[in-house]
């Protein structure tokens, strides 16, 4: 019986925002103009074979341009609808672009918008309307994936003349993603799911040693590599109690910014990796316990903590917790 909690990495380095501000002239005046792109990424999700989600337009309100609306296969310069988001009638849902984002892991990308021209400012909220048909895909098993309301929605971004800005739209499905009880398939919540600048950006790459997994209980060296052996979690703040550390779903002061599985690589090494964190000061807590109920305050025990600094513009941090 499929659990229903997805329990892998989990880092949904979702929708990948490419917002690119630049100079430049429209056609019809001198004004200068924002170009806009958006793309899809993802990383594993254990126990899933596909997380598809089908996407219909994205929309920009504010900067007293009200609501401009970007729909998928309609708008010039967004990409082409396919034939991946069905109705319940098996006929395809037509404006739309299904993606499994378990094919773009880490900072891999698919895009959805590329160079559209809007006009550079502050806009009040980004959002993401999604249609019908996305779903997780288990075995022989299609089980419905639902957002509620059919908007993900974000809160102020800047597109800036003079340079150039770009977003990333990251999903964390092990605090986004929860099956409810008595309702078939599961639903997207907005926790779990934010908007982060590409510029003051970086992604993690870590690796926790096998000396400690032993000390501390934990499995080592599954025949199943897909099974990951510990978790860590991602907090803001350097030098934080252990015991204000929440898990998802917790009541503790600290909740958690990302969360990540380990896995065995086969041979010898235990890692885990976490793309598109903002920059700045981060507590990574790991723990043995790797079946976190997202919609419970559970009782986890963190084996350890390190400080963690995140650099901007792309750049790696190599994480090696060995203590």
């Amino acid at each position: 019986m499929f659990n229903k909690c997805l329990y892998r990495s989990l880092i949904v380095s979702g929708v990948a925002l490419a917002l690119t501000a630049c100079g430049g002239s429209s056609d019809s005046n001198d004004d200068q103009m924002a170009r806009f792109s958006l793309g899809v990424s993802d990383a594993p999700v254990d126990n899933a074979d596909a997380v598809v989600a089908c996407f219909n337009a994205i929309e920009l309100v504010g900067n007293g341009q009200g609501t401009q609306t970007f729909t998928i296969g309609e708008t010039d310069n967004t990409v082409a609808s396919n034939d991946v988001c069905k109705d319940e009638n098996g006929d395809t849902i037509p404006n739309t672009y299904g993606v499994d984002l378990l094919s773009y892991t880490g900072s891999d990308s698919a895009s959805l918008i590329e160079g559209i021209e809007v006009e550079p400012g502050t806009y009040g909220q980004l959002r993401l309307v999604m249609a019908a048909g996305s779903y997780v895909q288990v075995g022989d098993q299609q089980l419905p994936l639902q957002v509620p309301s059919n908007e993900l929605k974000f809160d102020s971004l800047t597109l800036d003349v003079s340079g150039n800005a770009a977003y990333t739209v990251e999903f964390d499905l092990r605090q986004a993603m929860v099956d409810p009880v008595g309702i078939e398939g599961y639903f997207l919540k907005p926790r779990g799911v934010r908007l982060v600048n590409n510029l003051s950006i970086g992604h993690i790459e870590g690796s926790l040693a096998e000396e400690l997994l032993i000390t501390n209980s934990c499995t080592v060296a599954p025949s199943d590599v897909s099974e990951p052996v510990a978790v860590v979690y991602l907090y803001e703040g350097s030098d934080l109690e252990i015991a204000s550390l929440a898990d998802v779903g917790g009541a503790e002061t600290h909740q958690p910014y990302a969360v990540a599985a380990v896995y065995f690589d086969g041979v010898s090494a235990y890692t885990f990796s976490v793309g598109y964190v903002a920059a700045g000061d981060y507590s990574a807590a790991w723990s043995c316990q790797t079946d976190d109920d997202p919609e419970a305050d559970d009782d986890l025990t963190f084996n350890g903590s390190v400080n963690v600094s995140v650099d901007g513009d792309g750049a790696v941090t190599t994480v090696d917790i060995s203590g």
